[in-house]
Formats: C-alpha cells, structure tokens, sequence
C-alpha cells in the first residue's frame, strides 16, 4: 500500500489547498488504474483477435491491427509516464508549478489535467518554441 503524502508548505505556498491536491492525486491514481485497465483488455482483445488466413491481404490487416494496437500501447504508457511523474511532484511538493515559467498553474487547468507540466502561458511559450525550431 503507498504512503499517502499530505501537501507540504510548499503546496499551500502555491495557493493550493491539501484537499485540492488530495483530489488530484485520487483522479490521477483513479486515471492511473482505467489506463492500467485499458491496456490489459486491449491486450487480451489483440491476442484473442482472430487472425486470417496467410494470403496478402489477410497479412495485410494482421499487420494493420498489430501497428494500431502498439500505437494505442505507447499512446497508454506515456500517459501513465505523465501521470506517474505528476504523483512524483506531488511527493515533492513541487506539483502545480510550471515547469516552462516556474508560476504556479492554474487550479482549472490542474482540476481538468492534473497531470500537466505546465500552465497556460508555458504551453503557449513552449509550443511557440517548437513551432520557431520546426520551421528552422
């Protein structure tokens, strides 16, 4: 059983009160778990699927659903990356603040993402930047 972390100074300096961050750590464990679960039932479904026959096109679509279905696993495992990093932050006490401006995010933005890195004005400063270095 983990060790429940009560917020920190830190926390409450960031304008967040410890049952708001309790709230997030519960939906993130709660998104932790439907993803745990997702990943295991598409796993079963992709083993149990049935496969065709051995001409080009039966292969065809047994390689077709096998790249579906590792997309749908990583696209699962980085968001349990995310969510696994945002429980790290909290045991830290640094969860809430912007990893792009060092502010504090804004308590909506967490309450729909709690897992988020950053806050509005960091996501629009960072994909600024991407968007700058992807033109070169």
């Amino acid at each position: 059983m983990q060790k429940i972390q009560r917020p920190t100074r830190q926390h409450k300096a960031q304008g967040l009160t410890e049952a708001f961050v309790r709230e997030c750590r519960t939906r993130l464990l709660e998104s932790k778990a439907d993803l745990l679960n997702r990943a295991r039932q598409a796993a079963r479904e992709f083993e149990s699927r049935d496969r065709g026959g051995s001409d080009e096109g039966d292969l065809t679509m047994d390689l077709l659903a096998e790249n579906a279905f590792l997309s749908s696993q990583q696209r699962i495992q980085n968001q349990l990356m995310e969510i696994e990093a945002a429980l790290a932050r909290i045991e830290q006490g640094s969860f809430g603040i912007c990893e792009e401006t060092e502010e504090p995010i804004e308590e909506e933005r967490l309450r729909v993402l709690p897992w988020t890195r950053l806050s509005i004005e960091g996501a629009e400063i960072r994909e600024a930047l991407q968007q700058r270095f992807a033109r070169g």
